[in-house]
């Protein structure tokens, strides 16, 4: 069974997502499934926000107070903390997924691309890394498996694989996905959002049929 994911690495509802699927899919053991992640931007707008915080940059902009952003946050670290992830907010380095986007299209030609989203996820969400810093993206490629000279020409030139990134998140206007994650089965049934191990689990069954 195929299964395509339409994320951004920058999500938080969409690593809480991939954690949800990966319990429903521990109980087909004897099954083979093929994950395929595809590129998505919430914001391709964002860029680097020097000294702002992530409740601060949200607050703005969505007109609540920076204690508004802070419950709301909080809310998620919770939810996020009941699939076993550890969300640390206040260490969040805003920045633009493009690049990171751009590693994951390339990692998904070594067959890494699994390992790369997790990696890109735990670092953004847990470890509080610069995902528009090159130096810590050739590093964090380096961990999925990928060549750092690869990532060190891939920055370099701003094209490659850029056609990539851009064709997935067409797809997705395309088959009118509204928000992320967005998971699809066997091009069959659809999943919008991070719903629960038992939605996934009667979605495969549905298909299995």
């Amino acid at each position: 069974m195929k299964i395509e994911i339409w994320s951004d690495i920058m999500c938080p509802f969409c690593y809480i997502g991939k954690r949800q699927l990966e319990s429903a899919l521990a109980q087909f053991p004897n099954n083979e499934f093929e994950i395929e992640w595809k590129s998505f931007q919430l914001d391709p707008t964002i860029t680097p926000q020097s000294g702002k915080d992530v409740y601060t940059f949200l607050a703005e902009r969505k007109g609540m107070s920076v204690e508004q952003s802070i419950e709301m946050h909080k809310g998620v670290t919770e939810r996020a903390k009941s699939v076993g992830l550890d969300y640390h907010f206040e260490k969040a380095v805003i920045s633009n997924s493009l690049e990171a986007h751009r590693i994951i299209q390339l990692a998904k030609t070594k067959k890494l691309g699994d390992a790369m989203e997790e990696i890109f996820f735990k670092a953004y969400f847990t470890e509080g890394r610069d995902l528009n810093d090159g130096p810590t993206l050739i590093e964090l490629a380096y961990k999925a498996g990928i060549d750092q000279n690869e990532v060190l020409e891939l920055l370099k030139n701003e094209n490659q694989f850029l056609k990539e990134v851009q064709d997935d998140i067409a797809e997705a206007q395309e088959i009118g996905v509204q928000g992320v994650p967005f998971f699809v089965f066997d091009r069959k049934y659809a999943v919008s959002g991070a719903q629960p191990v038992e939605a996934f689990v009667q979605t495969i069954k549905e298909v299995q049929k």
